[in-house]
């Protein structure tokens, strides 16, 4: 999933200058319009009614916006914050067109744009669906599963996964028919550490054999659609310094992205495992 630009950065710069316009305001210009128009600020103006230009548009606008502001930029930042899917790599768990909320206090408490830890809650468990930034590029996000947790020995062969030596069992459903896959995959239901989630496999498409140790402070992912999904395989872990929370719920879906193709309630509101 990428964002186009850094929504995090102009909020947080639109709740900063409407909150200083408005303490510049209270502290310094509000009294000396009160000083220069005293009828007007004792309730009657020199026309016998109270003037509707006591305060500049831009205070007007500034003491509206800041309190709204603050308020998503404060849930945003240590709450919760809304993701769209752009990209069919976590099919079938995730559609393109789904829209998810995703726990950002789940994996510790951090500071809005700067994205420092303040304090730890808990550590991302394997079978866990995280949103992180790319190590590649921080400025796009990424949501995979979490499939090695540090000090993990994790290796894929023949498109088998071996977890610190354990292979993971996986059960065939048979042929996926779901949206978003033009090719001929094979859906399975896959056990991560008592984790049970639907996978996708294409057999004409060849995997990516190799073997990783999982460093201290990093992650290994994983997307659930195996052979359609840029990840830990490609490019490596996932420092702990770029997550950004744990997802857990879908609260809209667009069929297909896009709006004019109407509205997929059936996926309104499911929990994501």
């Amino acid at each position: 999933m990428n964002i186009n630009f850094d929504f995090a950065f102009f909020l947080f710069a639109g709740t900063v200058i409407t909150g200083l316009i408005w303490l510049l305001d209270s502290l310094a210009l509000a009294p000396r319009r009160k000083n220069n128009n005293p009828h007007e600020y004792s309730g009657e103006s020199l026309h016998g009614s109270r003037s509707s230009r006591d305060e500049p548009i831009v205070v007007e606008y500034s003491k509206s916006f800041f309190p709204v502001l603050l308020i998503v930029f404060l849930l945003r930042g240590f709450l919760v914050e809304p993701f769209r899917i752009p990209s069919g790599s976590m099919i079938p768990s995730l559609y393109i067109g789904d829209f998810i909320l995703v726990n950002k206090f789940a994996y510790g408490m951090r500071m809005p744009v700067l994205n420092k830890v303040l304090f730890e809650v808990d550590k991302p468990e394997r079978g866990d669906i995280a949103v992180f930034k790319y190590p590649r590029d921080p400025s796009v996000d990424y949501i995979k599963r979490v499939v090695g947790v540090p000090g993990d020995h994790i290796a894929y062969y023949n498109k088998v996964l071996y977890v610190n030596g354990n292979k993971i069992e996986k059960k065939r459903i048979g042929e996926y028919s779901g949206p978003g896959e033009t090719h001929t995959a094979k859906e399975y239901v896959e056990n991560l550490s008592g984790v049970e989630h639907n996978i996708l496999m294409i057999p004409s498409k060849p995997g990516l054999d190799a073997e990783y140790i999982v460093p201290e402070g990093h992650y290994f992912m994983m997307g659930d659609n195996r052979d359609n999904s840029n990840d830990s395989r490609y490019w490596g872990v996932v420092p702990e310094k770029y997550l950004v929370g744990k997802a857990f719920m879908i609260w809209m879906h667009l069929n297909n992205g896009e709006i004019t193709d109407g509205i997929g309630f059936g996926r309104i509101g499911q929990t994501i495992e």
